[in-house]
C-alpha cells in the first residue's frame, strides 16, 4: 500500500510539474490555457447551424437514374452518353422512373475557357454541354455533372472550391439539372481568425471612412481586448467558435451597397477566416490568405448592404471543426445553385430549372447532421465496389441513419452496382431492394446498351433489367412518406426492416446475411411498434411478397423461407 502511495504521488508530482511548465509557457506566449482546452473539444463537435431545410423543390422521393462512373470511369465521351441515354429510353428504364443520365468526373477539359468558364473536353465532347443537355431532354430525360469541393476533382481536373458562383451559374446556363459535388482535394477552412483593429465603412453615400475601433466593440466567449504598449489595441480569441466581437451604431445616410474594410493586426503566416454578420441576417465570408509583409496592420475588404441609420457587424469564426467546415462549404455551393438557376430564369424569361444538389462527401464529417440543411442528398460512406462485402458494409452503415432521411432530403449509400462485377442474382436483388427499403437513391452504374439486342429490339428476359424495373419494389422506395426503413430486428446475419408507407401501409423486408437458407418471421405487433407506421390494428393483413409476386392473408405474423444473401419484401396492409 505505502508503495503504491508512493507511486500516486510521483505520478502527481510529475502531473503537476508538467501543467507547472505548461502555464509558464502559456503565460510567455500569451497563450490562454481555457481558450486551447475550448478549442480542443470544439474539433470534436459540429457548430453550424442553419434553421431551414435546403429545400429547391425537388427530389420530394429519392431521385432515379444513371451515372457513368462505375462502368466507364474515365473513358467517356458524348457519343457514349448519348447511347446510355437511348438505351434507358428504350429498354422502359425512362417508364420506370430513371429519368438523369449523370456525368461524372472526366466530362471536362483541364483548361477553363477565356472567361474562367469550366467547359467540356475539347474534343470528346466537342459540341460542349449545353448540346448535350438539349439532346438528352429531346429523349424526355435529364441531365447531370459533377464537380468537386476541391481545388481539384479526384481525376485532377478543374474543380469548384473558390469558384461556387461562376460554376453554379454555368452549370444553370447550361440547364443541367442534378448536380454530384465530390470532396477530393479538399482545403478545409481555417480554424484561426484574425486579430481585428477595427472596420471602417466607406463608399456608397459615406465621403472617406468612418473607423471604428475594436476598443469599443462588444465581446463575448473567449474574444478578449489585448492592448498594446504603443497604444494600440486589437481583439482576440474570436477562432474556433470560441469568441465573438460585434460593433453597434455602424452609420450610412442611407440604404446601399457599402465598402466594408476589417483592419487587422498580422499575427502570424497562417490563412483564417471569419464571417461577418450583418443585422443578424446577411452573412459574409472573408478568407484571408497568409500575411507575410512587414507591416502591422492589414485590410480586407468587402461589399456589404446596410441600412439606413444604424446597423451592427457581428465577427466571428464559426469554424470549430473539419465537419463546420465542409458544412459550410457545401451550404455555399447549395445557396449559389439557387441563386443561379432563379438568377437565368429571370434573366431569359423562363421557367426556373432547379438542380437537385448531391453532396459526396463520402461520410466523413457526419454529413447526415447537416446535409438537409446544405442540399438534397448526401453520401453517407465511402464508395461502393460490386462485390457482396462492399454492399452488405455500406448497407450496414446507412441502415442506422433512419432518423435522418425526410422528403426533399435522403440518405445516399451510393450507386447501385446492381449488373456489375460478380453480385449473383439473389445479390443483385437483395442489393436493390436494400436500396429500396432505405429511400435511397436509385443510380444505376451498369451498362445499359446491353439491354438491347443486336436487332434493336428489348431484351424483355434480361435478370438485371427485370430486377431494375420492378415497380412494386421501385414503389417501396419512391413512397410519398420519405421514411426510411427501421431495423426492429437482428441478430447478426439475419435483418427484419419496416418501412412506414403512405395509406397506413408497411413494408417489411426480410435479409438474409448467411450462408445457407434460413427461416424468418417477424409479430405484425412488432410493426405497431414502429413509431411512424400507421398500419391499423385489425383481425387480418394482406401480405404481398415483391418479387414472387404471392399474396396471403395473415393474422398475427409473417414468415418465409430466405435465400443465402437474400431477401423477401412484403407490402402489407390491413384487411378492414
Amino acid at each position: 500500500m505505502k508503495k503504491g502511495i508512493a507511486v500516486l504521488s510521483g505520478i502527481t508530482a510529475a502531473a503537476g510539474a508538467a501543467l507547472g511548465t505548461a502555464a509558464v509557457y502559456c503565460k510567455k506566449k500569451d497563450i490562454c490555457p481555457r481558450c486551447e482546452i475550448k478549442k480542443a473539444i470544439a474539433k470534436t463537435q459540429i457548430h453550424y447551424t442553419k434553421d431551414e431545410m435546403y429545400n429547391n423543390g425537388t427530389c420530394l422521393v429519392p431521385p432515379m437514374g444513371w451515372s457513368s462512373w462505375n462502368i466507364f470511369r474515365n473513358k467517356i465521351d458524348e457519343n457514349v452518353i448519348l447511347g446510355i441515354a437511348k438505351a434507358v429510353k428504350e429498354s422502359g428504364l425512362a417508364d420506370a422512373g430513371y429519368v438523369y443520365i449523370n456525368l461524372d468526373d472526366c466530362w471536362q477539359s483541364s483548361m477553363r475557357d477565356e472567361n474562367g468558364k469550366l467547359q467540356g473536353d475539347l474534343t470528346t465532347f466537342p459540341h460542349g454541354i449545353k448540346w448535350l443537355v438539349e439532346e438528352v431532354n429531346k429523349l424526355g430525360l435529364k441531365l447531370g455533372i459533377y464537380s468537386s469541393n476541391g481545388t481539384l476533382t479526384c481525376e485532377d481536373l478543374p474543380a469548384s472550391l473558390y469558384k461556387e458562383r461562376i460554376d453554379a451559374e454555368t452549370f444553370a446556363e447550361w440547364g443541367v439539372e442534378y448536380f454530384k459535388y465530390d470532396f477530393c482535394h479538399n482545403v478545409p477552412l481555417p480554424t484561426a481568425a484574425p486579430y481585428i483593429d477595427s472596420i471602417t465603412v466607406g463608399g456608397g453615400a459615406v465621403e472617406g471612412e468612418t473607423v471604428y475601433p475594436a476598443s469599443g466593440a462588444i465581446l463575448s466567449g473567449e474574444a478578449k481586448l489585448v492592448n498594446e504598449d504603443n497604444g494600440n489595441s486589437y481583439v482576440k480569441g474570436l477562432c474556433s467558435a470560441i469568441g465573438a466581437v460585434e460593433f453597434t451604431g455602424v452609420l450610412v445616410p442611407e440604404d446601399g451597397e457599402y465598402v466594408l474594410t476589417l483592419v487587422m493586426r498580422k499575427s502570424d503566416s497562417n490563412e483564417k477566416f471569419c464571417v461577418l454578420t450583418v443585422n443578424g441576417e446577411d452573412k459574409y465570408e472573408l478568407l484571408i490568405p497568409e500575411t507575410k509583409a512587414f507591416s502591422r496592420e492589414g485590410r480586407q475588404q468587402l461589399i456589404v448592404k446596410l441600412k439606413k441609420g444604424e446597423n451592427t457587424v457581428k465577427i466571428t469564426n464559426p469554424v470549430g471543426s473539419p465537419m463546420d467546415s465542409a458544412a459550410m462549404q457545401y451550404e455555399k455551393m447549395g445557396r449559389e445553385l439557387k441563386r443561379a438557376t432563379k438568377l437565368y430564369a429571370e434573366k431569359n424569361n423562363c421557367p426556373e430549372k432547379p438542380i437537385l444538389f448531391s453532396i459526396c462527401e463520402w461520410g466523413k464529417n457526419r454529413p447526415w447532421k447537416w446535409g438537409g440543411k446544405a442540399g438534397n442528398i448526401w453520401r453517407t460512406t465511402p464508395d461502393i465496389a460490386a462485390f457482396w462485402a462492399s454492399v452488405v458494409g455500406i448497407y450496414e452503415v446507412n441502415v442506422r441513419l433512419n432518423k435522418y432521411a425526410q422528403p426533399g432530403a435522403f440518405n445516399d449509400p451510393d450507386m447501385l452496382e446492381v449488373g456489375n462485377g460478380k453480385l449473383t442474382y439473389e445479390e443483385n436483388k437483395s442489393h436493390f431492394t436494400l436500396w429500396a427499403m432505405m429511400a435511397a437513391p436509385l443510380i444505376l452504374g451498369n451498362d445499359i446498351r446491353d439491354f438491347i439486342k443486336s436487332d434493336g429490339t428489348v431484351d424483355s428476359d434480361n435478370k438485371i433489367l427485370k430486377i431494375l424495373t420492378n415497380k412494386d419494389v421501385i414503389d417501396i422506395d419512391r413512397d410519398k412518406l420519405g421514411v426510411q426503413c427501421v431495423r426492429i430486428k437482428t441478430n447478426g446475419l439475419t435483418d427484419v426492416l419496416v418501412k412506414p408507407l403512405e395509406n397506413n401501409e408497411a413494408a417489411v423486408c426480410f435479409f438474409n446475411k448467411g450462408p445457407v437458407k434460413v427461416n424468418m418471421s417477424c409479430n405484425i405487433s412488432d410493426l405497431h411498434n414502429v413509431v411512424e407506421v400507421t398500419l391499423p390494428k385489425a383481425e387480418k393483413y394482406t401480405c404481398k411478397e415483391l418479387w414472387e409476386k404471392t399474396e396471403e392473408t395473415v393474422t398475427d405474423s409473417i414468415s418465409a423461407e430466405v435465400e443465402s444473401h437474400g431477401v423477401k419484401i412484403f407490402r402489407v396492409s390491413a384487411v378492414q
